[in-house]
């Protein structure tokens, strides 16, 4: 089972890292990244398995939200996100 993270805000230092950290902390394997700096914003999607997360989904996904207050931050499981975006 995979997850997609979703990040936008003003550009930091660190909130890639911090993204990571929680993945790591909640044993979640980041298998892709992008990210890229748009004037002054940060946008990432992150693409990770979730399939030995070490807590539920939805304390990994509320604690990483929070690890960033202030950024726009969405968490969802693939299937979620595949039926949001089917055409």
């Amino acid at each position: 089972m995979q997850a997609v993270i979703t990040v936008i805000g003003k550009d930091k230092v660190g909130i890639l890292a911090e993204i990571a950290k929680q993945c790591a902390m909640h044993n979640a394997n980041i298998v892709d990244v992008e990210q890229t700096i748009m004037q002054d914003f940060f946008t990432m999607v992150m693409l990770v398995n979730i399939d030995k997360l070490s807590v539920e989904f939805e304390e990994f996904k509320k604690n990483t939200i929070d690890s960033l207050p202030e950024m726009e931050i969405h968490v969802m499981h693939e299937d979620i996100f595949n039926s949001m975006h089917r055409i």
